[in-house]
């Protein structure tokens, strides 16, 4: 029986690890792309994830991620439209940002070439960030405004 080579082949690992991408909708690192997908297929380990990473890649299905200052590649589907990262610095989830800040040719530096960009922001996600004490928070837009310094006449 003749083997199909690897880029041809459809396991139930890859597919449960292209599942694991899809309901995720950002970046992986190879240990979430796991815990992601070991309940769609059994027996899943470690291993299989880094070499399906790696053919899937090579196949043009994800491409990775890398971040400045950061050694762990990620990973997450091509065919997307131009986007950046946001980088929470506290779980080290990345999350795509949609959109890009614009025309940034006048920052290149004269007499160089402009090949490509990348931004990446920092900060916290929205289940990191520290929560607001009630007492802190203004419960109306009446009392924003109130709670401002009215210059002094």
């Amino acid at each position: 029986m003749e083997r199909k080579p690897a880029t041809e082949r459809k396991t139930s690992q890859r597919s449960a690890l292209l599942k694991a991408f899809e309901s995720a909708g950002r970046p992986l690192r190879p240990q979430e792309a796991l815990a992601l997908a070991r309940p769609l297929a059994s027996g899943l380990g470690i291993a299989t994830v880094y070499r399906n990473l790696r053919t899937l890649a090579g196949q043009g299905v994800l491409k990775p991620v890398h971040l400045p200052g950061d050694s762990t590649v990620r990973y997450e589907l091509c065919g997307k439209a131009h986007h950046h990262h946001f980088h929470c610095l506290r779980c080290h989830q990345v999350f795509e940002v949609d959109g890009c800040p614009g025309n940034i040719e006048p920052l290149v530096p004269k007499g160089f070439v402009l090949e490509g960009h990348e931004v990446v922001l920092y900060g916290q996600c929205p289940a990191c960030r520290p929560t607001r004490r009630k007492s802190e928070m203004p419960s109306t837009k009446s009392e924003t405004k109130s709670k401002k310094k009215k210059p002094k006449s």
